[in-house]
């Protein structure tokens, strides 16, 4: 029998085989939550079946509005595969195909303004709205550039961010962050502005990141100097989930200073802790009163993601002393969430690491719905 058919059989097995495990995990009762087996971080065959499926289908963070606040602000990315533009068009934010209809080269690449996007290989030029406006030379009786208009992907914006899906009929946003604005509303997240961008590879499976942003169960432990002072893993709770997100609040002790004035409709709850969300399936959110960091995972192989960081502040109340004060410390946070989580990486996967039972709801239960949506969504999708 052919090598190639053999494997491919070998690996529809084994997805059959793990789907169902995934499944059983979410069945678990939710006083006995389990975690996932190593080889769902580590196995090729399920991270194509996850690219397949639940992240091409889904929405993606791609950057805040304010980072395309003019006429032409670009942003060049690749997302499973798919080159795109992110770019102001007048009043709107478009996510277009970065592939010249001619022969396929790419427009455009990394970030900045433009009044129209040329092709570097036969000077093909097109709009801001992906609309042909030049091809040199094509007198062809059967060209039409009314044809060759740029792709097109869904892109839409919540919260001051924007979000861009690859699938034809992706999920309503609306349903899927339903609730999460009583979560974050009143910190009036598309007030903040941005900062400090950064993007960083790091050598971990995309889940790993997901679930150790959303738990404060380790923060005590892997950030004793950065984070333990003001975010004790003993005062975090879990917050409200939805179809598509998850939440919790790490709280901040009473001896600790307010970290920012904020938003005028911030209780004194709000402004005492940081807000933390997931947005299913690659975007995880801190907020606080005077700042916001949003980190958008791109899962580039089974052990490998590049994470987009940006950096926001509301209003004035922060300066520029105290702003770089907060860029360094989160560069610290991340670098030693970064280390964990490579060096777990590097264990899973061992015939050992058949996945563990997880912490009570206040700690892990943010990764439980994810695990119950991640199974939802495997269900659903095949």
């Amino acid at each position: 029998m052919n090598e190639q058919v053999t494997q491919g059989r070998f690996d529809a097995a084994r997805i059959r085989e793990m789907r169902q495990t995934l499944a059983e995990c979410a069945a678990a009762d939710a006083d006995a939550p389990q975690g996932l087996p190593g080889r769902f971080y580590t196995d090729p065959a399920f991270f194509d079946h996850e690219c397949d499926t639940v992240l091409r289908h889904n929405w993606h963070c791609v950057g805040r509005v304010d980072e395309f606040a003019e006429q032409g602000d670009y942003l060049a990315l690749n997302l499973f595969g798919e080159p795109i533009i992110i770019v102001r068009d007048g009043d709107a934010i478009k996510a277009l195909s970065n592939v010249c209809r001619h022969r396929g080269m790419p427009l455009a690449e990394g970030h900045g303004n433009a009044k129209r996007f040329v092709c570097r290989y036969h000077a093909w030029a097109y709009g801001t709205d992906g609309v042909l406006l030049r091809a040199p030379r094509m007198k062809n009786a059967g060209f039409d550039p009314k044809t060759c208009k740029l792709g097109e992907f869904g892109c839409v914006q919540r919260f001051g961010f924007v979000y861009v899906s690859l699938s034809p009929t992706p999920p309503d946003i609306d349903v899927e962050l339903a609730g999460l604005n009583a979560v974050i509303g009143r910190y009036e997240p598309e007030q903040y502005t941005i900062v400090h961008r950064a993007s960083e590879v790091w050598n971990c499976n995309w889940k790993a990141l997901v679930e150790n942003f959303m738990e404060g169960y380790h923060l005590s432990v892997v950030h004793p100097q950065t984070l333990h002072g003001y975010t004790p893993t003993g005062l975090s709770r879990k917050g409200p989930n939805g179809a598509g997100f998850t939440s919790y609040f790490a709280n901040y002790p009473d001896n600790i200073p307010p970290r920012g004035e904020g938003a005028a409709g911030l209780s004194k709850e709000e402004r005492q802790r940081s807000t933390l969300f997931a947005a299913f399936p690659c975007q995880v959110v801190s907020v606080a009163a005077s700042l916001l960091v949003s980190l958008s995972i791109r899962p580039l192989t089974p052990t490998s993601i590049e994470v987009r960081w940006t950096m926001s502040v509301f209003g004035n109340s922060l300066d520029g002393d105290t702003i770089d004060q907060r860029i360094a410390l989160w560069q610290d946070v991340n670098r030693e969430d970064r280390e964990k989580l490579e060096a777990m990486q590097s264990a899973l996967g061992s015939i050992h690491a058949t996945g563990g039972p997880l912490a009570e709801e206040d700690y892990e239960g943010t990764v439980r719905d994810f695990l119950l949506w991640l199974a939802a969504q495997d269900a659903g999708l095949n």
